[in-house]
């Protein structure tokens, strides 16, 4: 059942099995499995929107919707959830992006797609390198196989052990598998910069470009220690693809809402959480001005806020320790445009108004690694950069459900950005320039 305000006045207390701190999609996901295994659950949020950052809004501008957060949806395909919670059932549909990204070679009027068929990508990057194109049919065998791997461990109860007997099980029955977690190069690549890894693994600048770019999405840096895996693990995007869900990311939202309601579950919106307490063998969840009895507190929330904040009467060790927790000073932002034509990167069309393939995916806008590096030493000095490399998304072109007839939504996505800014400006100061 659906709450968002409908509590009546006054302090009282409510008794469930478990209750979920936060309505982002990851404490969707986990009230919806709690209900569905029949136990009593609530979700908690502060906001009056379900989502998090997995939410869509058609109140910005007319006629337009909108994605807060996030925009393309790939490890949940690598993940039984949508099946095992039956999100069809809610309406959820997805839309294939293929290509899923697209790399504009400036001053050809061409550019590197990348298809979910491997090889349509190869023979795209084969126009512009064929030995690359060898070895991104190299890279992709190499890496799948290895982070299909890290995927099986990311679907039980994480442990050290359990870590280590997924390895050693595919090392047993996978002869591949066991030449390549085995290898002392696979050891060398995993801790080394992904940076470096791209360079010595294609020859072509554009090619290296493109995935730097693309590895470089809400991760680390190119020259950041033991990050090769942020290059090796877009492989993985072969085999799940990479998709949008039709009428905006919230969508996956509001099914898992609605998912959670058919399973008895209750999610309270406007309803921020004043703090977590223990009481007797349970707990109690102070929102509002009501209190929640619990058998079981999920925190869904940010971790610090959590541990931090709400918390009372929690290990200590482990509060001290998510103070310590060190929280990065921003990373990224993004423009939503309300747009009347689609950007044109090839001189094969007049003008945008009519979608070409590409716009199905991730535009990477992005020179050189000068360009990307240059952005993150900005970034590290509090100062915004000067010529930031940018994704463009255009995913009206797949999805008419989210711009009126012949106009179109344009997200552009860029990086390094720093929430604080040096000599005290801000960024409503800032925004024209």
């Amino acid at each position: 059942m659906l709450r968002r305000n409908s509590w009546r006045r006054g302090n009282f207390v409510l008794p469930y099995d478990a209750v979920v701190v936060g309505a982002g999609h990851n404490g969707l996901i986990c009230a919806c499995y709690l209900a569905k295994a029949g136990l009593k659950v609530a979700v908690v949020e502060k906001r009056n929107m379900a989502g998090g950052a997995v939410c869509t809004r058609d109140d910005l501008v007319k006629g337009f919707r909108f994605d807060v957060g996030s925009s393309v949806h790939i490890m949940i395909h690598l993940t039984p959830v949508l099946g095992e919670l039956d999100l069809a059932r809610e309406g959820l549909e997805y839309i294939e992006m293929d290509p899923w990204a697209y790399y504009p070679v400036e001053g050809t009027g061409r550019g590197i797609s990348f298809h979910r068929s491997v090889e349509k990508t190869c023979e795209s990057i084969a126009a512009f390198s064929p030995r690359d194109a060898e070895a991104y049919r190299r890279y992709v065998e190499r890496w799948t196989e290895l982070n299909e791997g890290v995927f099986e461990t990311f679907l039980a109860p994480p442990s050290p052990a359990r870590l280590f007997g997924t390895i050693v099980k595919r090392n047993l029955f996978r002869p591949q598998s066991r030449r390549l977690w085995s290898s002392l190069d696979t050891a060398r690549q995993l801790m080394a910069p992904y940076g470096d890894v791209i360079e010595e693994t294609f020859e072509n600048e554009h090619l290296r470009t493109a995935m730097l770019w693309l590895s470089a999405q809400s991760g680390p840096a190119p020259a950041e220690v033991a990050s090769g895996d942020m290059f090796g693990w877009n492989a993985m995007i072969h085999k799940c693809g990479a998709k949008r869900a039709k009428g905006g990311s919230g969508a996956l939202a509001t099914a898992l809402v609605k998912c959670l309601e058919r399973h008895g579950g209750e999610l309270f919106l406007g309803q921020g959480v004043k703090e977590v307490r223990k009481a007797g063998a349970g707990w109690e969840v102070e929102a509002g001005d009501r209190v929640l009895s619990t058998k079981k507190v999920v925190a869904a929330c940010h971790l610090k806020t959590f541990f931090c904040d709400l918390l009372k009467d929690g290990p200590t060790e482990l509060a001290g320790r998510m103070a310590k927790a060190r929280i990065g000073n921003g990373f990224g932002t993004v423009v939503r445009h309300a747009v009347e034509e689609l950007p044109v990167y090839s001189g094969e069309v007049a003008s945008g108004k009519q979608a070409r393939e590409y716009h199905s995916g991730m535009q990477l806008l992005c020179r050189n690694r000068a360009m990307l590096e240059s952005s993150y030493r900005d970034y590290l000095g509090y100062q915004p950069p000067k010529n930031p490399s940018v994704v463009a998304m255009t995913f009206s072109a797949i999805d008419p459900t989210l711009a009126p007839q012949g106009k179109h939504t344009l997200f552009t996505w860029a990086q390094y950005h720093s929430y604080e800014l040096r000599n005290g400006e801000t960024w409503d100061e800032i925004r024209e320039r």
